[in-house]
């Protein structure tokens, strides 16, 4: 660089704040350099004015939004080449692939709340006070007692002891709902049985109990059964409460699941990209390159959600997400293995049709894990 360059440099980048070494990393530095050839950090020594605060904001803004850019442009055009791209050395064109995919899915289920919250457009009726919950399609109409206007619509459900009071224009209709009888089982009898069908046993006698004595001191149930005061019994009967919250309030727990899918696919990634890596094992790719390939799929599904939220609120269905899932999604991931592992149409196919067979299986196992983990810690 020239000497008149840098006496015209103003501001941070002016000649007279340069320094002899970098105050990110301490790599040695000349008075030319404008930038640390090391981290990349700005060479100044000046100290931070508003604007300065102000012009590194605008600026790393426009930057990330270069790198946003071409990460939506690629994902949505170009499956697999934007792996291909990635995993070839081009980091700074591109967003984290992982970073990306946890952003875009939780923006998308944040919007589809905040939608759901304005609209009250809600896909499980549920009324989510504490002690009603609609039932409508829940209850066999020989059991209900009419009011004496004759009409059977149910509404207003409300539990109280072992009876279910129906409010229909303030007229109470009662239906029995007393609790069946359960086999007790003993903890010696336990004891001699397998730990898992031991197990299951206990939260099935525990549940059983709660709901016949509704007991929600675990030290008295426990007294009660003649059972052993110990950690996993008490843990055991006091997730009946949480059963109890989930029943109550069904649409609150969905809603608790439905922020935490991010987190479950991205924890669940791991686990699919080693088949990948199983099936692919001829091809030069690290196990952690599969795996950004499985985020970068996972983020034009999120992608491609949050763009079509509009057009589905539009026709009142979810058409288009339909069509993405059915149609548009498959070919997708079909492409994407195409361009990016570029192997033959038939090799292809066969390993599309068998990673497809392998993500619903092993989906729908880590899900239900998943599904109890989330249920007991709720």
């Amino acid at each position: 660089m020239s000497s008149d360059k840098l006496v015209k440099q103003k501001g941070r980048k002016a000649t007279k704040y340069r320094g002899a070494e970098c105050l990110n990393c301490g790599h040695p530095l000349e008075l030319s350099d404008l930038y640390c050839s090391y981290c990349g950090q700005l060479n100044t020594t000046k100290q931070l004015s508003l604007k300065d605060f102000f012009g590194e904001f605008i600026g790393s803004v426009f930057t990330y939004d270069s790198r946003l850019r071409y990460t939506i442009k690629d994902l949505l055009f170009k499956p697999g080449r934007i792996t291909s791209n990635y995993v070839n050395g081009q980091r700074l064109k591109y967003a984290n692939p992982f970073r990306f995919f946890l952003s875009v899915s939780i923006i998308y289920f944040l919007v589809q709340s905040l939608i759901s919250t304005i609209t009250g457009d809600r896909q499980f009726i549920v009324n989510e006070s504490k002690d009603r919950i609609a039932v409508d399609s829940l209850l066999d109409p020989n059991n209900i007692i009419l009011a004496p206007n004759g009409d059977s619509k149910l509404e207003n459900l409300a539990r109280i002891s072992d009876t279910l009071i129906i409010e229909k224009d303030t007229i109470p209709l009662k239906l029995n709902i007393n609790p069946k009888g359960y086999e007790y089982i003993s903890e010696e009898d336990l004891d001699t049985i397998a730990w898992t069908e031991r197990t299951a046993k206990r939260v099935l006698l525990y549940r059983s109990f709660y709901e016949a004595h509704e007991i929600k001191d675990t030290k008295v149930a426990l007294d009660s059964l003649k059972h052993r005061d110990n950690k996993l019994n008490r843990w055991i009967y006091e997730k009946n409460e949480v059963a109890e919250r989930v029943i109550d309030n069904p649409y609150g727990f969905l809603d608790y699941l439905m922020g935490k899918i991010p987190f479950f696919l991205f924890f669940f990634t791991p686990l699919f990209a080693f088949f990948f890596w199983l099936i692919y094992s001829k091809k030069n790719y690290t196990y952690i390159e599969h795996m950004v390939f499985i985020f970068h799929i996972f983020s034009f599904i999120f992608l491609a959600l949050l763009f079509l939220i509009i057009p589905d609120l539009l026709v009142e269905d979810a058409v288009f997400s339909s069509i993405l899932f059915v149609l548009i999604g498959p070919f997708y991931f079909y492409k994407a293995l195409r361009n990016f592992y570029k192997q033959g149409r038939l090799v292809t196919i066969i390993k599309f049709v068998f990673l497809n067979i392998v993500f619903a299986f092993s989906a729908t196992s880590a899900a239900l894990l998943f599904f109890f983990i989330s249920a007991a810690i709720y």
